[in-house]
């Protein structure tokens, strides 16, 4: 329809989030050009921000999709170990403390996880 916004993007199914387990990594749009970016699955619900440290600016997962702690209780960056709460992004513990991840406008829906 006329004077809609973009049709949100699939990212990946519903069933490839589980609670605390792997994140799905995908290319978000940004001003500069396609951005690093991934989806988590936390107490039921789907959250989605830039794979980008507040801390240095990389990439948090070492290993593709690793985004969890051990417990799947917290995202953390596996280089320097900060440490961000899956619900908001805000950084509890490690070397940038009080910053946050730049979170991104996910939905789900029909059994997929989409960026808005």
């Amino acid at each position: 329809a006329e004077g809609m916004a973009e049709t949100p993007r699939l990212i990946c199914a519903s069933s490839a989030l589980r609670d605390g387990a792997q994140g799905v990594r995908f290319e978000a749009p940004g001003e500069a050009g396609p951005q690093a970016a991934f989806v988590v699955r936390h107490d039921g619900r789907v959250y989605g921000y830039l794979n980008r440290c507040a801390h240095i600016g990389i990439e948090l997962d070492w290993l593709a999709g690793e985004f969890f702690d051990s417990a799947g209780l917290y995202l953390v960056c596996t280089t320097h170990g900060a440490t961000y709460l899956p619900e908001s992004g805000y950084c509890i513990a490690g070397p940038c403390r009080g910053a946050r991840l730049v979170p991104l406008d996910i939905i789900e829906q029909d059994g997929g996880a989409y960026l808005k």
